[in-house]
């Protein structure tokens, strides 16, 4: 005896149809979830597509910056918000993102897994070998839209544009000072604490930087790497050439407004200014 499915096909018996109808049913569920992963993929492709357009659909309401994706608008808002759900269970030290934190990790574990093809030397991101090898290559691929200067790496472009904008967005909480790069924050913080870190092993004189201590250095080794190219003459810094230099040049960039007398050292300047004022040394 012969039996039909719902979809007009003839079968020999009752068990064939069966068989064939649980068939179509698995087919159903895999042609179903097939559907699912294809609107996942379209949904995919169609943020891909918006690194082509630039279409950026989704505005922060805090700041207005618009991004391409949800997910890059709900990072960008824990910027915000200061939510930092992902904390290291050693430091404590907390992190916007799970990469963040994986990242961080390393940095306890000591764990290097990239190595530079170039030096051999390793590192613990990626992102830090990248860099580096451009050092090697000679790749600048951040160049600033305004001077056309190139840089190696995006925070390197950050720091310089603040040049042209003026930005100083590292405030100093004891003078109300501001920076335009928080390195030089911290050295000029130095200056409230008295922290002077760097102590010299000849006289035990100490610094608040590192550079004042390579510079104080050059007095007990004699070491005077900044030779003057018209006459030979050396110097242990590099503001001093400068300032010889324009025994040769004829410069005199500090000029008195009251009688028009000029000089090539500031210090000359000032004592001259006091012919003027009145003023007397401390």
């Amino acid at each position: 005896m012969s039996a039909k499915s719902e979809c007009g096909k003839d079968l020999e018996n009752n068990t064939n149809l069966f068989v064939h109808k649980e068939i179509q049913k698995d087919e159903r569920s895999f042609l179903c979830s097939k559907r699912e992963k294809n609107l996942n993929v379209i949904s995919s492709l169609a943020e891909h597509q918006r690194n082509h357009t630039g279409e950026k659909p989704y505005s922060c309401s805090e700041c207005g910056k618009y991004l391409s994706k949800k997910s890059s608008l709900l990072e960008h808002l824990k910027i915000h918000t200061g939510e930092r759900p992902f904390s290291c269970p050693e430091c404590g030290n907390c992190f916007r993102r799970k990469s963040y934190l994986v990242e961080h990790q390393k940095t306890h574990t000591g764990e290097k897994g990239f190595s530079c093809s170039e030096c051999g030397k390793w590192f613990s991101h990626k992102s830090s070998l990248v860099k580096h090898q451009r050092f090697h290559t000679g790749q600048q691929p951040f160049p600033c839209l305004e001077c056309g200067k190139c840089f190696r790496d995006k925070s390197s472009l950050v720091q310089h544009q603040r040049i042209h904008t003026g930005e100083k967005p590292f405030l100093c909480s004891e003078c109300g000072k501001y920076f335009n790069e928080k390195s030089n924050l911290v050295k000029h913080q130095k200056i409230h604490t008295g922290q002077k870190p760097f102590p010299c092993p000849e006289c035990e004189k100490c610094f608040n930087r590192k550079a004042h201590l390579d510079i104080h250095l050059r007095i007990h080794t004699g070491e005077k790497p900044f030779p003057c190219p018209e006459c030979e003459k050396c110097f242990n810094r590099k503001a001093h050439l400068d300032i010889h230099l324009r025994i040769h040049t004829g410069e005199k960039p500090f000029s008195c407004t009251e009688c028009g007398k000029s000089f090539t050292e500031k210090s000359r300047f000032v004592r001259h200014l006091r012919i003027h004022t009145g003023e007397k040394p401390i």
